[in-house]
C-alpha cells in the first residue's frame, strides 16, 4: 500500500493495529516511548519518540504520514486541527474533542436524539452542586470527571448525601459532571465502522466487568433477543453516525428491563471489548479501522462471526510474572489457542497485560473450554471462584412442555441431557392458555444460543407444532399418554404436521430418544457431542453383548428368573 499511517500512541491496541498493517505492507509511524508495545514489532526509522501530547512530536508524525489516527482519544485536538489542514486525521479531530469530553460526547448524543442516559454539568465541585444533581436525577446517581477517565477511574457511585465529602475529595479539582443511575440487566457493545460512505457493524457482545475492568466479552451476546441484537447494532451505528470522520468505534451500552437500550459511552478507536475480532470474524477490527481510514474496500459480511467466541483479559496482580502465569496455563489447557501478551513488562494489579480468545463450534463449548482459565485468574487474583451467572453455560436445549404435568415423562430425557453435559433449560409454555408467550419464546429461542426444542404435549399436542411454526430450529416432538387412551391421538396430532412445518417426533412417552436425537443433532457440528454420543452406542452395544454373553451361559430360565422377575 502506498499511505503511511501515523498513530497517537503505541500501546496494545497499536501492537495490534500493527500487526493487521503488516499483512497489507502499510507502514504504520508510532508517536510514544521508544520501547512502547507496538514499537516492539515494527522496527524502522519512521518512528517518532515522545509523548502523544506533545505538540512538536504530533507534528513531526504528521510530516512523515499520510493519515494520522489515535489508538487513545486524551490528546491534544488543537494540535491535530492544526495539521489537519496539511495532513488527514482520522477520526476527525472534532469527534475527538467531543467525545474526549465525557459530558460534551453525552450533550451531542442528546442532540441528534440518541438513547443515552440524563446527565448534568456540576459548575463547581461542591455540596450544593451535588445536592442540585440529587434534586434533578435522584439517588443514586453517578459522579464523573469530564476528561481523561477510563476503566472505572474518574468514577464515583454517589449513593446518598453521605457520600458528598468522599466523592469529591476522591474527584475533587476536576470537571464533573453527574449521571442519573442506570439500573442495567446487562452491559453489552458493538463496534462499529465507519467508512467514507456506509457505517457498519460488527455483531452485539455481552461484557462482564469486575472492578469497573473489563473481564470477559461473549461473542455473541448470550440470552439476548435477535430483536435486542439487532437493536443494539441500530443504536451504535446512530450514535456513530453522527460524528464527522472515519474509523472504527467502540459503543458501550446498557441493557435496561423492558429491552430498552442506552448508550454508555463511546471510545472512537478499537476497543477492549473488539479484541474478539481477531479470531471469530474475518475481518478484525483493526483490520476494519485500517480499511476505513484509506479507504480500503469492507462489507458487512467481512464483520460477521464466523463462529462463537470469549476474550478473557489477562490482567496484572501483584505477581510481576501474572500474566506470564495466565499465558502458560492458556497453553497447557488448550495450547495456547487465541493468547497475546502486550509486552509490557512486569505486571501492575489492574493492568491489562494480554488477553485470550477462545472459539468454538457452540457458545457452550467455548464456555467449557475457558472456564479452566477462568478459575486459574480468579485464584491468582486473590478471588474466591464461583460458579456466578455470569459464566453459566448458555442453554443449547429448550425442553418445554403444555403442563407441569408432562415433567415426569421428560425426566428420564433431562437426566440424558445431564449424562452428556448438554446445558438445557426447561420451561411451561401452553400452545392454547400461553398462545403469544409460546409463540415469542420459540421465536426467540435462536437469538439466545438454542440449537433444538423438545416439546410434549398430550391430547391434541398442539405445542411441538406451534414451536416449529415459529422457529427456524430443529424441534422434536415427545407425544405424552393421556390420562384416557393410549397416546397415540398425541402421537398422530404431533407426526402429522403440514409440508413446510417438520417436527421430528418420537413414540410415546419416548423423551430418552428425543433427548438422544438433539444430541445427535448438536454433535453434527460440535465433536464433544458427536464423541459423547458415540461413546453412549458403545456402551449400549456392550450392554447388549453383555446380556447375550449372560443368557447364552445361563439359559432362558435361569436368566429369566434372575434378571427379569419383577421386583
Amino acid at each position: 500500500m502506498d499511505k503511511t499511517v501515523g498513530v497517537l500512541g503505541g500501546g496494545q491496541l497499536g501492537r495490534m493495529l500493527a500487526e493487521s498493517a503488516n499483512r497489507l505492507n502499510i507502514q504504520v509511524n508510532f508517536l510514544d516511548s521508544e520501547n512502547a508495545p507496538a514499537k516492539q514489532i515494527t522496527r524502522h526509522n519512521g518512528h517518532v519518540e515522545g509523548s502523544f501530547k506533545d505538540a512538536a512530536a504530533i507534528k513531526k508524525l504528521a510530516a512523515a504520514s499520510d493519515v494520522v489516527t489515535v489508538e487513545i482519544e486524551h490528546v491534544d485536538t488543537y494540535v491535530l486541527e492544526e495539521i489537519s489542514s496539511t495532513t488527514d486525521v482520522q477520526p476527525n479531530w472534532r469527534t475527538l474533542r467531543t467525545i474526549q469530553d465525557k459530558y460534551a460526547q453525552k450533550e451531542h448524543l442528546h442532540k441528534h436524539d440518541v438513547a443515552t442516559a440524563q446527565s448534568m454539568a456540576l459548575n463547581a465541585a461542591t455540596d450544593e452542586e451535588l445536592s442540585r444533581a440529587a434534586d434533578l436525577l435522584g439517588l443514586p446517581f453517578m459522579l464523573k470527571t469530564r476528561k481523561d477517565a477510563y476503566d472505572g477511574r474518574g468514577n464515583f457511585p454517589i449513593k446518598s448525601k453521605d457520600d458528598f465529602e468522599n466523592a469529591l475529595q476522591a474527584l475533587g479539582g476536576k470537571d464533573l459532571y453527574a449521571e442519573k443511575w442506570a439500573q442495567f440487566t446487562m452491559e453489552l457493545a458493538v463496534m462499529v465502522v465507519k467508512t467514507r460512505d456506509q457505517v457498519l457493524s460488527f455483531p452485539t457482545v455481552e461484557t462482564i466487568h469486575e472492578d469497573s475492568i473489563c473481564k470477559l466479552v461473549y461473542a455473541p451476546a448470550r440470552g439476548v433477543s435477535s430483536k435486542v441484537n439487532e437493536d443494539a447494532q441500530a443504536l451504535a451505528r446512530k450514535a456513530v453516525a453522527c460524528f464527522p470522520g472515519k474509523g472504527v468505534f467502540g459503543v458501550e451500552m446498557f441493557l435496561l428491563p423492558n429491552d430498552i437500550l442506552l448508550i454508555n459511552e463511546i471510545a472512537p478507536r478499537p476497543h477492549n471489548s473488539g479484541h474478539y475480532t481477531i479470531e471469530a470474524c474475518p475481518l478484525s477490527q483493526y483490520d476494519a479501522h485500517l480499511r476505513a481510514i484509506l479507504d480500503l474496500p469492507i462489507s458487512q459480511q467481512s464483520l460477521r462471526i464466523r463462529e462463537p467466541a470469549i476474550m478473557l483479559n489477562i490482567l496484572g496482580t501483584d505477581q510481576k510474572d501474572s500474566h506470564t502465569q495466565t499465558a502458560k496455563e492458556a497453553f497447557k489447557l488448550f495450547d495456547g489457542e487465541g493468547v497475546h501478551l502486550y509486552g509490557k513488562g512486569d505486571a501492575r494489579k489492574g493492568r491489562k497485560m494480554g488477553h485470550v480468545t477462545i472459539t468454538a463450534p457452540s457458545m457452550s463449548e467455548a464456555e467449557r473450554k475457558i472456564q479452566p482459565l477462568i478459575e486459574f485468574v480468579d485464584r491468582q487474583a486473590g478471588r474466591k471462584h464461583e460458579a456466578a451467572k455470569s459464566t453459566a453455560p448458555t442453554p443449547l436445549v429448550a425442553v418445554v412442555m403444555g403442563s407441569d404435568s408432562d415433567l415426569p415423562v421428560l425426566q428420564p430425557g433431562l437426566a440424558i441431557l445431564e449424562k452428556f453435559s448438554i446445558p438445557y433449560t426447561t420451561r411451561i409454555t401452553s400452545a392454547h392458555r400461553t398462545p403469544t408467550w409460546m409463540a415469542e419464546y420459540a421465536s426467540s429461542a435462536a437469538s439466545r444460543g438454542i440449537r433444538c426444542i423438545i416439546g410434549a404435549a398430550g391430547g391434541a399436542a398442539h405445542l411441538p407444532g406451534m414451536a416449529a411454526a415459529h422457529t427456524p430450529l430443529p424441534v422434536i416432538g415427545v407425544p405424552v399418554k393421556p390420562t384416557i387412551g393410549d397416546g397415540m391421538d398425541s402421537l398422530l396430532s404431533i407426526c402429522n404436521m403440514p409440508k413446510g412445518v417438520p417436527v421430528a417426533t418420537v413414540s410415546v412417552n419416548n423423551s430418552i430418544n428425543a433427548a438422544l436425537l438433539a444430541a445427535r443433532i448438536l454433535g453434527s457440528s460440535d465433536p464433544v457431542y458427536r464423541k459423547k454420543v458415540e461413546q453412549y452406542m458403545q456402551d449400549s452395544e456392550a450392554e447388549v453383548r453383555e446380556k447375550d454373553r449372560r443368557l447364552d451361559s445361563m439359559g432362558p430360565e435361569a436368566y429369566a428368573q434372575k434378571y427379569l422377575q419383577k421386583k
